[in-house]
């Protein structure tokens, strides 16, 4: 009787095989990622509209501007006006010379500027704020519309050193203390998720401004 002696031969898996199991598991990961990022969007959706009704307004918007946008026009708003209208004053009174005209149209460009691009920050924050009860956001607003003024006023006023750092400083906290709680009191009102119309926020924005500007030239 023979016996024959048997061989196990293993195979072991090429480059190909290594190469084909790493796109395999590349292509899951992906779609894993796609996934969750399905589902993170459904729920911030979900938590961005307080009804189904509300989601359908905001898709029929015909001008829809987001938060971002919202509070950096707002920004370039009011880092344009209200310096504008200060030195209205300062030539009603007398006090601007025509060399101080030309320093005051850069600190307006600076503010504005600052305005814009700031708001995007503060934008953030009032997505935190909309979201909490009703008198805990009016509480904090001025504290945030003043820090807000201050820094883009006094970027503005730097450029005539520390006085005009102050004096920049003091017009936009004292701005932005007022307008902020204003503006996003009737923003929450009428924004749909987290956009509002171009045609509300015109005249809400621009009608806070003139008020302000109103006080500023003493009318």
């Amino acid at each position: 009787m023979e016996f024959r002696e048997t061989k196990t031969i293993t195979r072991q898996p090429n480059f190909i095989e290594y190469a084909n199991n790493d796109c395999e598991r590349e292509l899951v990961q992906k779609r894993l990622n796609s996934l969750l990022a399905l589902n993170a969007e459904t729920a911030r959706q979900s938590e961005m509209y307080r009804s189904d009704r509300e989601k359908i307004e905001a898709e029929t918007m015909k001008n829809p501007l987001s938060l971002d946008k919202t509070f950096s026009y707002f920004g370039l708003i009011l880092g344009t006006l209200p310096p504008a209208a200060m030195f209205i004053r300062f030539a009603i009174d007398g006090h601007l010379e025509g060399w101080i005209f030309g320093v005051m149209l850069i600190i307006n460009l600076i503010s504005s500027v600052v305005g814009f691009f700031s708001g995007k920050v503060i934008a953030k924050a009032i997505r935190y704020f909309e979201n909490l009860k009703w008198s805990t956001m009016i509480l904090a607003l001025p504290f945030l519309g003043l820090l807000w003024g201050i820094v883009s006023g006094g970027a503005g006023g730097i450029i005539v050193f520390i006085i005009g750092a102050f004096f920049g400083a003091l017009l936009g906290g004292i701005v932005g203390g007022i307008a902020l709680p204003a503006f996003t009191i009737l923003h929450r009102s009428l924004k749909k998720g987290e956009m509002i119309e171009l045609k509300h926020f015109l005249p809400i924005a621009f009608g806070i401004t003139s008020i302000i500007c109103g006080f500023i030239l003493g009318l």
